[in-house]
């Protein structure tokens, strides 16, 4: 349950609440993977960091919306609201070349969840925005037992067979040697700080945030090592 918030810097902004049932690891993928985006120039709306106060829930007649606000008191994750913005249905395709970064940057963070049943991307002012990142690095779910082998994320295939833009794409291979030539352990590290050290939940086997950081870079690096393994084929326009 996002909701629409006017922040104090006169902008609109989705909120994701901290508060809400997948928890604060959702908010974690949604900023290292969207930052990701931003940085290998796939549109993504801006993200803050939104700081939700007592007094907002406290007035709010919704018993589910104030248990919710209550819940998610603190830093929360707002996404630049796009105005006029319309889910994306194919009308207004995208190019094959943006396709293609969109399914690289999906099988690289293993997010599932670009689906024509939940596309998790927005048409805005004619071009195609990225969106909803919080299903993708799946591993963090699973601290410290299974998710904690990075190689075994590293190694996943991703099938992109039921992604929503398969069909529009051209050249997967190409793009994933312009894409991956752009990231670099610095720019990973970059992103990673990016993350408040709030949201970084401690777990056994971590002895604080930075611990938690080191993993997620560990894992991002070591999956980029890895490729070709997890790149997804035969996908419906590729040749």
């Amino acid at each position: 349950m996002p909701g629409l918030f006017e922040a104090d810097d006169l902008g609109m902004y989705v909120v994701k609440f901290r508060g809400a049932g997948q928890g604060l690891k959702v908010l974690v993928a949604e900023v290292l993977v969207g930052e990701l985006a931003r940085r290998l120039d796939i549109r993504v709306p801006r993200l803050v960091t939104i700081d939700v106060r007592r007094e907002i829930a406290r007035y709010e007649a919704d018993e589910e919306v104030q248990d919710l606000l209550t819940a998610s008191i603190g830093s929360n994750l707002g996404v630049d609201f796009l105005p006029g913005s319309f889910g994306y249905d194919g009308s207004t395709p995208a190019t094959a070349a943006e396709a293609d970064a969109v399914i690289w940057l999906d099988a690289y963070t293993a997010n599932v969840d670009r689906t024509w049943s939940n596309p998790n991307l927005l048409v805005w002012h004619g071009h195609v925005w990225t969106i909803d990142h919080g299903a993708a690095l799946w591993f963090h779910h699973m601290w410290p037992t299974r998710g904690a082998d990075a190689a075994r994320f590293a190694d996943q295939p991703f099938d992109a067979s039921k992604h929503v833009l398969a069909d529009l794409s051209a050249d997967l291979p190409g793009t994933h040697a312009r894409l991956s030539g752009q990231i670099t352990e610095s720019l990973v590290r970059e992103i990673v700080d990016l993350v408040p050290e709030e949201w970084l939940e401690p777990a056994p086997g971590f002895e604080g945030p930075d611990d938690v950081r080191e993993a997620y870079v560990t894992h991002l690096l070591m999956r980029l090592d890895h490729a070709p393994a997890w790149l997804p084929t035969n996908l419906g326009g590729a040749r």
